[in-house]
């Protein structure tokens, strides 16, 4: 091999990739955990438990307000433990309680299932700001919307992955349910293993050359911060842009929680019949969650400001939800279904986008607890989503889908004026502790 050759092979590395397939694996644990009860919801209401929708909205209702709670939380231990250990054990309690489920029992009722809810909220909201900050420490500015993008695009590979397996394990009047909430613990161990195995930052990892570091560390030097405290965040407006951002977390909330229901309710969908639509849907969002990370980094290239490419990009991803209004009112199935696709399509974009916008206006050490201030109140605006679903479709029946499409179409439009009035311009925030 001649001089030129090597020099050439050299010049960048890849192990910020490898660590990028990590966090994909974990996102994609996280999300089959999330996804088996809107699988499994219709047939546990019918067959096992005899929920009430009201019922169901409370269950929901419970992940979320720990999903919030635990956002508070595990950000802030995050940023003080580092992404090693904070990951570690965010996946270590959602993955205890994701296999407590199979524990619960019809006398329980759905007190049983919100309290399993509760503790694998708590586990889960450690996932996304661990990600977040392991890409901020991982990758420069002009590849982290990329990144994200990939990662992220494991919530879809998980949702894909549970409507696959549950009706293989799981019978249509809902015998052998406890199991699918039991198969995702072997995953988890294989996770945390090689998680612990193979994570160091980059700039004391053995298998990252000097090049790839160089480039990782290619953007302007931020100041050291140490033990910064939450009061010196919540007053900054641009931890409030990404929370306005995240508002439309509520809209994701539904797909993921109600999506199986309203299938059930409009077209008679049932546990084998909900798998191929729901994982169309989710196919097309997996590649909306990676296109929408690819669009604005190739945006940066052609030479546009960051605030130009992550807002320009938000924009088209707010238009592209708008034909899902549509959803509940059209005869074929499967025109609702691709209409439905199309908008977690854009919503996985959109995610991808906003939380880029942390890492480029916030410093590392920072990241993971703005994501959190941020991810927290995505859950209270789902809470309250789907609190006032449950209200509407208790008295109006299926026709309340009709009004909950129309506020997940027009929902990222009004997210994105409200990032525009209070980040006009994505200025790096400078921190003291």
């Amino acid at each position: 091999m001649d001089k030129t050759t090597t020099t050439t092979t050299q010049k960048i590395g890849n192990y910020r990739w490898r660590i990028l397939a990590l966090l994909f694996m974990a996102t994609t644990i996280n999300y089959i955990d999330r996804s088996i009860l809107g699988v499994l919801g219709p047939t546990l209401r019918d067959k096992v438990f005899g929920w009430t929708v009201q019922d169901y909205a409370n269950i929901t209702i419970s992940f979320q307000l720990a999903y919030a709670i635990g956002l508070i939380s595990m950000g802030g231990i995050i940023d003080k433990l580092g992404t090693k250990k904070g990951y570690t054990l965010s996946i270590a309690i959602w993955s205890a309680f994701g296999m407590l489920h199979a524990l619960v029992t019809r006398g329980m009722g759905w007190i049983g299932f919100a309290a399993a809810r509760f503790g694998l909220g708590i586990g889960e909201a450690g996932n996304f700001p661990s990600a977040i900050k392991t890409v901020a420490e991982w990758f420069p500015k002009k590849e982290r919307a990329l990144a994200s993008g990939i990662f992220n695009a494991g919530t879809n590979v998980g949702a894909i992955i549970a409507p696959l397996f549950i009706p293989l394990i799981v019978a249509s009047d809902g015998t052998n349910w406890q199991y699918a909430f039991l198969v995702t613990g072997v995953f988890s161990l294989l996770w945390i293993f090689l998680w612990n195995r193979y994570y160091q930052k980059p700039e004391v990892h053995p298998k990252v050359n000097q090049t790839e570091l160089d480039y990782i560390l290619s953007d302007p030097p931020e100041p050291v911060i140490e033990n910064l405290p939450w009061r010196k965040l919540l007053p900054v407006k641009e931890t409030w842009a990404f929370a306005a951002a995240k508002t439309a977390d509520a809209v994701w909330w539904f797909y993921l929680f109600w999506g199986g229901f309203f299938l059930n309710a409009r077209f008679g969908l049932e546990l084998k019949g909900l798998a191929l639509p729901l994982i169309v849907i989710y196919l097309i969002a997996d590649v909306g969650s990676i296109f929408g990370g690819y669009l604005s980094g190739a945006f940066i290239k052609r030479g546009w400001t960051v605030n130009k490419s992550r807002k320009i990009t938000l924009l088209l991803c707010a238009i592209c939800v708008l034909p899902v209004t549509l959803a509940p009112i059209v005869a074929n199935q499967w025109v609702a279904v691709l209409l439905i696709a199309l908008a977690a399509a854009s919503h996985q974009a959109w995610s991808a986008n906003a939380f880029t916008l942390v890492s480029d206006v916030f410093p590392k050490q920072a990241v993971a607890s703005v994501v959190g201030i941020g991810g927290m109140w995505g859950a209270v605006s789902g809470i309250i989503a789907n609190f006032a679903l449950g209200k509407v479709l208790t008295h109006a029946g299926p026709h309340g889908y009709v009004y909950a499409f129309l506020v997940a179409g027009c929902v990222y439009l009004i997210a994105l004026a409200a990032v525009q009035l209070i980040m006009p311009k994505m200025t790096p925030v400078k921190l003291n502790a």
